[in-house]
């Protein structure tokens, strides 16, 4: 994400990677189905989803706005992902169900997977791809929220990769839901699931509801990589 490059990036630790990698086979473990919350865990989710946020405004979007390099490569590579189904809503319904599966997903993936640089990781400034290995950066995190909720039955259209500028200043990638009470940010840097007027971010853009191209929420100086955790 857009960021002054820091130098000497840390390097992983050992104990770091071992961890990681046994997140990444609760990971694979979790796609088919085969690992989940904890009794406690799932029934404090259950109470929370008893209620629904309150309704707020959706953010307002602009013109249309370049991807990013690598979220143009991830798209070569993953097409499928990329494309947009214009009979799903823009905005899904928010029902109780909905919601607790919404935060059940953001606070799992959370738990599994370890955040990483792409330049830890990969060795390279900015990829996006799925955390299959139980590594990944921001983008990686959010794009496998965001398999695990279409998986779940959510639209494709509703959950929207968004770049936005965290309370450092520094690029980061969230996934946007838009709902009829407004629009909610999954963010791997916490576990609550807020309205985007909560989060504290400086929203830059996301993808759009009808094609390719992206489209502006806010200042048009934007970030060009996803580098950051």
């Amino acid at each position: 994400m857009y960021q002054d490059i820091e130098t000497g990036i840390r390097q992983q630790k050992a104990g770091n990677r071992f961890h990681a990698l046994r997140c990444g086979a609760l990971a694979m473990a979790s796609w088919a189905g085969l690992a989940f919350f904890g009794p406690a865990v799932a029934a404090s989710l259950s109470t929370a989803s008893a209620i629904l946020p309150a309704p707020t405004e959706a953010i307002v979007s602009g013109g249309s706005a370049g991807p990013t390099l690598a979220w143009a490569e991830f798209c070569q590579s993953q097409p499928q992902e990329c494309a947009v189904n214009a009979s799903e809503p823009m905005a899904l319904r928010l029902e109780p169900d909905v919601w607790l599966t919404i935060l059940e997903v953001n606070e799992r993936v959370n738990r599994m997977i370890l955040a990483v640089t792409d330049q830890d990781h990969w060795g390279v400034l900015d990829r996006w791809d799925y955390p299959d290995d139980g590594l990944g950066d921001c983008e990686d995190i959010q794009l496998l929220k965001r398999k695990l909720l279409i998986e779940a039955g959510l639209p494709r259209r509703a959950l929207r990769m968004t770049v936005v500028l965290d309370e450092h200043g520094m690029g980061h990638a969230v996934l946007m839901v838009r709902t009829s009470h407004g629009d909610f940010a999954l963010d791997n840097k916490r576990d609550a699931v807020l309205a985007w007027q909560e989060t504290g971010y400086h929203y830059v853009k996301r993808e759009g509801d009808d094609g390719s191209a992206w489209v502006w929420l806010g200042g048009q100086i934007t970030p060009t990589v996803t580098a950051t955790k």
